[in-house]
């Protein structure tokens, strides 16, 4: 009776050690829902491939959003924990610094010069990457902020752990902006060495580049390490081991002008009432701004808001392979699907299957068989 990710253990294993070793210095990003997963079964699951035999440095760092996220993961793996978030000095930022045994393990996240300053003053032996902003325009040091940081840090014996790169999604080759930003980092020259051995100037964490670039700029800049942080391509990249179902808790037949639900909508014609578990409270019927900005995508938005001024919204809980609309807007744990006659009606207790949005979804069960 419960929304539920049910996994091919076997696939989805494989899959990750093929995408670990495809990716020497492969960091795993875990955080917001854990992709679905849960958190702290990411953080279990990236202590399982640190304990592989691996490229070094692949999974001996783990990636969370935010400081928030930390309590979840630690406990559940070994290795550093780098967080994404920008260091602030306000709040679980600062509450993090505290704890001095999870503090040895946090690499920080550095974006502005003045925190810069203000994170080495309240621990001068804190681990850190400084991050360069890139044209996603979100966090970073310009260039000349970063020629003033390495300025900073000179003779400081400063643990840098390296520069971070978070760059764009769907912008063609990312190859052109690295070298340039590659450029921007050797002419600042950041020191070189911290008291880890970790070649801070030349270690570079970097965000959504494919195996291509990645393989073209280790071949361009043989004195760098590259870091990939891989989250949706890790987890998520084979769809096939994964399937999302739902649980049929009751069926009611209905005829044309029958009313219905919260809202005492009324039946469009004869048929079946179907509530099935999942709603709000895991995502369901919940949607994010797409990216889809081509004709084909644009065309859809259109069609789903013709379809919901008339009162049918299709749903993503799908019955012998056809989409079901929804019969009135999802309630917060369970959904009331609408199935014209003339269709096979599932009894109580049949899985159906559902199409979700994982970094959204939170299921009732993770079952990894």
């Amino acid at each position: 009776m419960s929304l539920t990710l049910t996994v091919d253990g076997e696939r989805w294993r494989s899959h990750l050690r093929a995408t670990a070793e495809a990716h020497p210095g492969l960091v795993p990003v875990c955080k917001g829902n854990g992709y679905g997963f849960t958190l702290g079964r990411l953080a279990r699951r990236t202590q399982w491939l640190l304990d592989q035999d691996l490229a070094p440095t692949t999974a001996d760092t783990i990636a969370v959003g935010t400081y928030a996220e930390l309590p979840e993961v630690s406990s559940r793996y070994d290795g550093s924990l780098l967080v994404l978030t920008p260091w602030r000095p306000f709040g679980p930022a600062v509450d993090a610094l505290a704890d001095d045994r999870l503090a040895r393990r946090l690499v920080h996240t550095v974006s502005r010069l003045e925190d810069l300053g203000d994170l080495l003053a309240r621990r001068p032996d804190a681990r850190f990457v400084l991050e360069r902003s890139t044209s996603m325009q979100r966090h970073g040091l310009s260039a000349r902020e970063l020629w003033t940081a390495a300025e900073h840090l000179q003779g400081r014996g400063a643990r840098l752990e390296g520069v971070a790169l978070h760059l764009p999604l769907g912008q063609g080759t990312h190859v052109t902006e690295v070298d340039r930003l590659l450029n921007d980092v050797v002419g600042a020259g950041p020191p070189e060495t911290g008291p880890t051995g970790v070649l801070g100037a030349h270690t570079i964490w970097v965000s959504h580049l494919s195996e291509e670039e990645l393989a073209t700029l280790r071949h361009r800049w043989p004195d760098f390490t590259f870091r990939p942080r891989i989250g949706t391509g890790l987890w998520l990249g084979d769809r096939g081991a994964l399937r999302v179902t739902s649980t049929v808790l009751d069926v009611h037949p209905v005829e044309r002008g029958d009313a219905f639900g919260y809202r005492g909508r009324t039946a469009p014609k004869s048929g079946h009432l179907l509530v099935v578990s999942g709603g709000t409270a895991h995502g369901i019927g919940l949607e994010a701004p797409s990216g889809d900005l081509g004709l084909k995508g644009r065309a859809g938005t259109l069609a789903r808001g013709g379809l919901d001024a008339l009162g049918f919204v299709r749903s993503p809980f799908s019955l012998d392979g056809k989409q079901r609309l929804f019969a009135e807007p999802p309630h917060m744990q369970a959904s009331m699907l609408f199935v014209p006659s003339g269709s096979r009606v599932p009894v109580v207790g049949e899985q159906l299957d559902v199409r979700v949005r994982y970094t959204i979804t939170s299921f009732d069960r993770v079952d990894v068989v």
